[in-house]
């Protein structure tokens, strides 16, 4: 593979840096996991909760946060943290399109959560909506929705929580 393209910002792709960002595996009581079919893409891709972590920000303040705004409830445990951060690379035709060319792509704290309210909790209806629909999906299925290159670290992230995710 050659030299990465360059961005518009005038940088190496691998000059950027990775968004730091969290990742939210939520199960309910069966053990299935939340998932959403973002809103800004044709693909049929579902993806778990994640953003940004602001400044000042502790990940797990973060992860709670993110949570509220995507899918308008917060009615969660803490129950579990990955071990590392987890990162992955944009394709290069999304650099300098997404986060206005800031980043490479995200370097990601996951947590698990167990939730603790009722569907009709759920509304992906917020301020700033992500998703068009969602579904609750075993643990198994998950690196086959996401996109292409976010597969590697729900695999990681699967092997991570599996034991975890199983009825209550």
């Amino acid at each position: 593979m050659g030299k990465a393209k360059e961005v518009s910002v005038g940088k190496d792709i691998a000059e950027l840096p990775y968004r730091p960002c969290v990742g939210i595996m939520l199960l309910n009581r069966e053990g299935k996991v939340f998932v959403g079919r973002r809103n800004d893409s044709d693909a049929l891709a579902w993806q778990m909760p994640q953003g940004g972590i602001d400044k000042g920000e502790s990940p797990k303040d973060a992860a709670l946060r993110e949570l509220q705004e995507e899918i308008g409830t917060a009615k969660a445990d803490i129950i579990a943290e990955h071990e590392t951060w987890l990162s992955y690379d944009l394709p290069n035709h999304l650099v300098g399109k997404v986060w206005k060319g800031k980043y490479r792509g995200q370097t990601q704290r996951w947590f698990c959560l167990r939730f603790t309210g009722e569907d009709h909790d759920i509304n992906i209806e917020t301020d700033h909506p992500e998703f068009i629909e969602w579904q609750w999906v075993n643990i198994d299925d998950l690196p086959n929705l996401i996109v292409a290159f976010k597969r590697e670290i729900y695999e990681k992230v699967v092997l991570a929580f599996k034991d975890i995710a199983i009825p209550v």
